[in-house]
């Protein structure tokens, strides 16, 4: 029996800020390599000698995200689509019931998609030695070897080993995050880092779930018997999904239950909850310096500078994380990095929009990014993937121009198709049906003025569109 990973994708990783927003959260950006720490854990769990397809749980709005990034790196997977957050444990049992709907006692990997895992080997390895463990019952969590005394993570204190299970031990405690002195006492009493992932028979875990959480394990139920199937997506029912109780998987079961074990491991693993974090992982200059994008750094040391495009110069800066966007920059000393959230709740009360959204947002059928704004006008860059189009529609009270830049579009103007060849415009009246679309092989570009008295997003009428969004 091959173990079934559920790959969870929720969080809006708020202490990586500005590159990290609700919008297009950290396990979607290309953080550390080519690749997003989501598409980086699907390839970790490919092996078909191991593991089966596996099982996404994450936000409705987040899902072309996700099957895009899929397709990019060729791999197939199941979307469980959660229509509001209730945290990790009805997110953890609402999967592990979509799974036990095949096989009751199939094993499940639940697994971060937000987390870096530097020697994938070693990972597999740890998996395997505690794979007989789950099967005969425990609920097992991984626990990280330290590195160093870090206050940014849980501790499990390890008891006895399990009979039989060599590798496994069972956890005596479960321990918050802790201050710096007493992460050194951690350390060298040989605690483990929390990982937050974890292995275990999906009937063993539904059950602890039952005899802590009843209603919360009937609302899930629910929520899945009256789930709809959209676009290849299984969504959970709103109105039962909302009535399970907001609380993670740790609170909820493993600190309560008596079959929690921990398979020790030491696989270059981290959250990369904050820059530090991130800093702490990558390679270094000579002056332990990390630089990612067009930054030139002098005088400076130990510090974490990124761009997604500006350019980026930093002069005399010492343990600094400074990161820029295309909207945004943020400037703070390393030791402080995890004081990002704080930043980001004052700027969401201010109702400021670079916290949540980026200045490029992501739409089914690709991108769009804003490029110039003023009174009666909005420029904006549009980018169509192959084999897909915007909605048809019309606007009540704005003009378009269209002006494709690389690749021949697609067009819809009232009742007229055509096609629009690089260096050619078209222009689309207020109240005229149009539409975009991609027939080609290759991503095409539009250059997009709007003009008008007003321009708000609500100025649109659908009337037909191949994602749903009537």
């Amino acid at each position: 029996m091959n173990i079934r990973p559920l790959i969870m994708c929720g969080g809006a990783g708020t202490r990586l800020w500005p590159a990290s927003r609700d919008s297009f959260p950290k396990q979607f950006a290309p953080l550390v390599g080519q690749h997003s720490t989501f598409q980086d854990t699907v390839r970790r769990v490919t092996d078909p000698a191991l593991f089966d397809a596996p099982l996404i749980v994450a936000a409705q709005k987040q899902r072309f995200t996700i099957e895009r990034q899929l397709s990019e790196i060729g791999a197939r997977a199941d979307l469980l689509l959660e229509p509001m957050p209730r945290d990790s444990a009805p997110a953890i049992v609402a999967g592990a019931l979509a799974i036990a709907e095949t096989d009751p006692r199939a094993l499940v990997l639940v697994l971060a998609a937000d987390h870096v895992v530097r020697d994938p080997a070693g990972f597999r390895s740890t998996v395997a030695a505690a794979r007989t463990a789950a099967e005969a019952g425990n609920i097992v969590t991984f626990g990280i070897e330290p590195t160093h005394p870090s206050t940014a993570y849980g501790y499990i204190e390890q008891g006895d080993e399990l009979p039989g299970h060599s590798h496994v031990r069972r956890v005596r405690r479960f321990v918050e995050k802790p201050n710096a002195a007493a992460a050194q006492q951690y350390l060298l009493a040989g605690h483990l880092w929390n990982s937050g992932n974890f292995l275990f028979r999906a009937d063993v875990l539904l059950a602890e779930y039952a005899r802590y959480a009843p209603d919360s394990l009937a609302a899930i139920r629910q929520a899945l018997a009256s789930s709809q199937t959209d676009l290849g997506g299984r969504v959970l029912h709103a109105e039962a999904f909302a009535r399970a109780e907001k609380k993670s998987i740790d609170y909820a079961v493993m600190e309560r239950t008596q079959l929690s074990a921990v398979a020790p491991g030491r696989f270059g693993w981290s959250d990369i909850g904050t820059w530090d974090a991130l800093w702490d992982i990558a390679e270094k200059d000579e002056d332990g310096n990390v630089a990612r994008g067009e930054v030139t750094l002098v005088g400076t040391r130990n510090t974490y500078a990124a761009t997604d495009g500006v350019l980026v110069g930093v002069i005399g800066m010492d343990d600094a994380v400074v990161v820029a966007t295309r909207d945004a920059v943020l400037v703070c000393s390393k030791s402080r990095a995890g004081d990002v959230k704080t930043l980001v709740d004052q700027l969401k009360a201010r109702h400021v929009p670079q916290a949540i959204e980026h200045v490029r947002s992501y739409r089914p059928w690709g991108w769009r990014q804003a490029v110039e704004t003023g009174p009666g006008f909005l420029v904006r860059r549009l980018v169509v993937y192959p084999g897909h189009r915007l909605s048809l529609h019309r606007h009540a009270h704005r003009a378009e121009h269209w002006v494709a830049v690389r690749g021949a579009a697609d067009v819809v103007v009232g009742d007229e198709p055509g096609k629009l060849g690089e260096n050619q415009s078209i222009y689309i009246p207020p109240g005229k049906v149009h539409r975009l679309g991609n027939s080609g092989a290759s991503d095409i570009e539009i250059i997009e003025v709007a003009t008008g008295a007003y321009l708000g997003e609500d100025d649109i009428v659908r009337l037909a569109d191949d994602y749903n969004r009537l």
